[in-house]
């Protein structure tokens, strides 16, 4: 196995960044998107049901079949593979967007209203930072889906490491089949672990010390 990686070093870094890049931007795109709609719902109580039944169906449906409906009207590529990815990205970060908005204490927003700041400008300065510790957890359960969700995006053509797992299944039997399939599987468990990695220093940064678990 160590032989099959060397020769083909380049082409495995260039797939792996491919993975990761396809679904770090996957998941910026559908963080923005959840976080928005968060805002819409707890500023609309009624909507708040919608929104979990909308999270609970969504991960219910197989990445395959999503794939699927999504070829005849966007066809084979990347761009189907990111609208996959997104699609489910958004659901983990919404719920907990949600969660996250509405625990914040109202007397501080009442507070916050009564100094003169506007509505734009307490959900900035004090919802969205006291809401971001729980959004950001959603956001890491979003990424380690995201990168499985990614590979079973390889099916469309999609960027990223899937390519290397379903030509390992397409080639059983071959000399190459379990090299393939276990380049493909290690490579986005690593990728997913630096992510994740990754988040948690964000959290360190972003994450005010006062408000953290």
């Amino acid at each position: 196995m160590w032989d099959f990686i060397v020769e083909r070093r380049e082409q495995i870094a260039y797939n792996t960044f491919q993975h990761f890049n396809l679904v770090v931007q996957a998941v910026l795109v559908a963080t923005l998107i959840a976080v928005v709609l968060a805002v819409l719902v707890v500023g609309a109580p009624r909507l708040q049901g919608v929104a979990n039944a909308i999270s609970a169906i969504g991960l219910t449906i197989p990445s395959f079949a999503l794939v699927g409906l999504l070829l005849p009207v966007f066809s084979i590529g990347a761009f189907t593979a990111f609208l996959a990815v997104a699609f489910y990205a958004v659901l983990p970060v919404l719920r907990n967007a949600v969660v996250g908005l509405q625990q914040v204490d109202p007397t501080l927003v009442e507070s916050a209203r009564g100094m003169g700041m506007s509505r734009l400008a307490v959900l900035w300065r004090i919802r969205l930072p006291l809401a971001w510790p729980v959004i950001l957890a959603g956001v890491r359960i979003s990424m380690q889906m995201s990168m499985g969700v990614a590979a079973i995006a390889a099916y469309v053509r999609g960027p990223g490491l899937g390519d290397y797992i379903f030509r390992g299944l397409a080639s059983i039997g071959g000399a190459n089949a379990v090299n393939y399939a276990l380049v493909g599987t290690l490579g986005v468990v690593v990728v997913a672990l630096i992510a994740d990695a990754l988040l948690l220093l964000l959290g360190r940064v972003t994450v005010p010390r006062g408000i953290r678990a």
